[in-house]
């Protein structure tokens, strides 16, 4: 519902969703409000998915935490499929034939589907499946690492490079030069060191940061004004 009301408010940045999992969600469901975003918006959908990592929310649904990561791999079938014509399959979830459709298709005819971290699933899957991958911040050595590793298999695998991204908390600070200090899966720091940071990224290959201020303490149309002067000019490319 939030994506449609983004979609007829903003004509030109793409609508992402960081993640929607997948196992509490019948796909059917996902597909075709996928879908119907995707048409209103244009083309302009990325839809992140994840198995879940929360075992309080699986029972409150009355479903099963154990098998998440095979059910996570037949939701996604699923929903390829769906979003493809007249498709024909069975699985955890329900069953077609090929004698229905699901309406409407998307714009692009296709939604990019990210995986969220590990999702359950192993790493050859992930590169074989995923359209692009969302990992946790990790420091940069580590980051760095990972992502060579992933590039280097993608191109030796002879797939096409596929886009990575990693979100991060931040907190931002008004005095821009304090150094970052760590918060649940992010920082805070000064608008210098965030520049630093997002600089350090794109050069190991991250391509895009998803920059999440549920713990931001200060004024957040100071801090987003903040961020328009001095973060996007570093990188308007």
């Amino acid at each position: 519902m939030y994506l449609g009301f983004l979609a007829a408010q903003i004509n030109q940045i793409a609508l992402g969703v960081s993640s929607i999992i997948l196992p509490l969600r019948h796909p059917a469901h996902v597909a075709k409000a996928a879908a119907s975003v995707d048409v209103l918006s244009d083309g302009r959908l990325i839809l992140g998915v994840a198995s879940g990592d929360r075992p309080e929310e699986y029972p409150a649904l009355n479903l099963p935490y154990d098998n998440r990561g095979e059910r996570f791999r037949e939701s996604y079938n699923y929903i390829r499929q769906m979003i493809g014509g007249y498709p024909a399959f069975e699985n955890h979830y329900g069953r077609l034939r090929g004698n229905m459709d699901m309406l409407p298709k998307p714009a692009s005819s296709r939604v990019p589907l990210l995986i969220t971290g590990g999702s359950q699933q192993s790493p050859e899957w992930i590169k074989q499946h995923g359209d692009g991958w969302m990992i946790y911040p990790r420091d940069t050595v580590a980051q760095s690492k990972i992502i060579s590793k992933w590039r280097k298999q993608i191109k030796e695998s002879g797939r096409a490079p596929k886009p990575l991204m990693e979100p991060l908390y931040v907190d931002l600070i008004d005095d821009p030069d304090m150094p970052p200090q760590p918060i649940h899966l992010g920082l805070r720091l000064g608008v210098k060191h965030l520049n630093n940071y997002l600089q350090s990224r794109k050069e190991i290959g991250v391509n895009h940061i998803a920059i999440n201020l549920r713990f931001n303490k200060a004024d957040i149309e100071t801090t987003i004004k903040r961020m328009a002067d001095k973060v996007l000019p570093e990188f308007h490319e």
